[in-house]
């Protein structure tokens, strides 16, 4: 499937902590602003891929765009872990002829809802049977504890995880889309902010946000008539570790080595793009340890070495690795990373806000702790 399917348009409403449209009316406006941008017409579409915790219908969002018959769908798994793999999975599909027009999306209204984690009654998933009897409720306490180990086992401090947070604040503080756009972040702020499961703060969480996004897939041949300069899926993998236990992993004979190792060993046995090559990254954030640990995983580091590979400005535009250049699920909005998807077109398209100077590549990833996927996008 390498380069086979293009994205070929983006779409996205704004973001923010409330917004009136039900997720299903914020879906349909994604999508159509992503086909506007790529010059096609609704009635071509006849692939759709979402997440599984997505509320809108295929059905429905079908019948809203005025899409045509459609020959494919799928639903990936995992909350943050689905979104290279919407895309992934519609490029494959493209390039094995079962659709010729896709469309992928996330619509999320984060910002108005309850807590999924709040109703802590008897009926459990396997996995929170062995979790929340021991106080941890929430995705947070789950990270916490990982972040603690990585603490202890690697030297990882506060300083490293504040890295994070100021690398993709900055970024959104150029990004007027961005719900953090005019809101600067300082050092001294992140260390005073109050904690939310320790040793994670506030700022080490992502944003809880309303809002839609959407890209548009075709064919690699058919790219080439499009409005915009095409973006190319040039690898795509998804990773679930043997033994894996969503989130913390304790199954594993090593808790901190996570879905990412063994979705960028696929990843990467079919690109011609290696960790070296690649210039801007765009990595899932929903909480700042996560960041180090995926640098490890796909490659950027060595093992233990993730925290110290974030000193010295490394994140930032102008350092070793760029990421998250919209402000990602920290600063931009949190919309389970779908943001990240649209973000690796527009570096490539030279339309970000952030851009990255001489990027012909750009590595998309899911979240790393839980089920995963990756994608590689290349510049056409």
């Amino acid at each position: 499937m390498k380069d086979a399917a293009a994205i070929v348009g983006i779409g996205e409403t704004p973001f923010a902590k409330r917004l009136e449209p039900s997720e299903t009316d914020l879906a349909v406006e994604a999508i159509s602003k992503a086909l506007d941008d790529a010059g096609v017409e609704a009635s071509d579409v006849d692939g759709l891929a979402s997440y599984t915790m997505e509320s809108t219908s295929e059905v429905e969002i079908a019948k809203r765009i005025g899409a045509g018959d459609i020959t494919f769908f799928s639903q990936v798994g995992y909350g943050g872990g689905a979104g290279p793999a919407t895309v992934g999975q519609l490029a494959m599909a493209i390039a094995a002829g079962q659709c010729r027009v896709g469309v992928a999306w996330r619509s999320r209204k984060r910002g108005s809802g309850g807590r999924p984690w709040a109703n802590a009654g008897p009926d459990l998933s396997m996995a929170a049977q062995w979790t929340r009897p021991s106080g941890l409720l929430r995705p947070v306490d789950e990270i916490a504890l990982l972040a603690r180990r990585y603490q202890f086992e690697f030297g990882a401090t506060r300083d490293h995880f504040a890295n994070v947070a100021l690398a993709v604040r900055g970024m959104a503080n150029r990004n007027p889309r961005a719900m953090m756009y005019e809101k600067t972040l300082s050092r001294e702020e992140y260390m005073a902010a109050r904690w939310i499961s320790e040793p994670l703060c506030l700022f080490d969480n992502c944003l809880e946000s309303d809002g839609a996004l959407a890209c548009v897939l075709v064919a690699a041949d058919r790219a080439r008539d499009t409005r915009r300069a095409p973006v190319y899926v040039h690898a795509f993998a998804q990773g679930l570790p043997r033994q894996s236990h969503a989130m913390l992993n304790y199954w594993c004979d090593d808790p901190l080595e996570g879905p990412s190792h063994v979705c960028a060993k696929q990843l990467y046995r079919n690109s011609d793009f290696q960790p070296a090559d690649i210039g801007v990254a765009q990595l899932y954030d929903a909480f700042t340890p996560l960041v180090p640990l995926s640098l490890e995983g796909y490659g950027f580091c060595g093992r233990g070495e993730g925290a110290a590979f974030t000193e010295d400005g490394a994140l930032e535009l102008g350092g070793r690795l760029p990421i998250n250049t919209s402000g990602g699920g920290l600063s931009e909005a949190y919309v389970h990373g779908f943001n990240l998807v649209n973000e690796g077109v527009r570096q490539l398209r030279g339309t970000s806000t952030s851009p990255v100077a001489g990027a012909e590549s750009c590595l998309v990833t899911g979240g790393e702790g839980v089920p995963t996927s990756a994608m590689i996008l290349r510049k056409a």
